[in-house]
């Protein structure tokens, strides 16, 4: 008989579903097994985490289940933040960065197309810089991610719209599909130094 470690399991789960977490229903749904016996194994789950001196709880909210991190260690996670927060942007996401405050909403694939090279390490960084973030899904086959820039990115840059953005010239498609924001790096770049 094969033994299940349906902690792990959960814990995988919580773990993939992020802020948005699960319901009892979904998580039962997931292991094919009753909503009760799920109840049990989250609650399993939550009491280890709390007997334990690991730095996660899964805690319930809203009626669903999320894996948080402890308020113990809230004071690290801020330096963490406030470290991360402080690191300059990179060639690659200055970029990509520039490419979606003046096509937006665009899709990842399309902003691939422009740069000629993958841009999902960049929009990762983007995102959790919160300079930029989904506004939607395009229309068609995928429904793929379409993304904008955030309130965030006009503080960033001193803007108070994005209509604020320096022109671009006539040839602006070639000079993006040539990987170049030059105009876009020359305004912006004193600021993230």
């Amino acid at each position: 008989m094969e033994v299940i470690n349906w902690k792990g399991i959960l814990e995988a789960l919580l773990f993939a579903a992020g802020d948005e977490g699960l319901s009892v229903k979904q998580i039962a749904s997931v292991l094919e097994i009753t909503e009760y016996q799920a109840r049990d194994i989250v609650e399993s789950l939550k009491e280890e985490y709390i007997s334990d001196v690991r730095g996660v709880q899964v805690i319930e909210i809203a009626g669903v289940y999320q894996m948080t991190t402890k308020k113990a260690h809230s004071d690290y996670l801020k330096r963490l933040v406030e470290t991360t927060s402080t690191q300059g942007l990179s060639q690659a996401a200055l970029e990509t960065l520039a490419i979606i405050a003046y096509k937006q909403p665009i899709t990842r694939a399309e902003i691939d197309e422009i740069r000629g090279v993958k841009t999902e390490r960049p929009i990762h960084t983007l995102v959790t810089k919160v300079l930029i973030k989904e506004v939607g899904r395009a229309e068609g086959s995928g429904r793929a991610y379409l993304y904008g820039t955030t309130k965030e990115f006009l503080d960033y840059f001193g803007l108070n719209s994005i209509d604020e953005l320096p022109p671009l010239a006539d040839n602006s498609d070639d000079s993006f599909e040539n990987g170049e924001a030059d105009l876009f790096f020359e305004k912006f770049q004193q600021t993230i130094e």
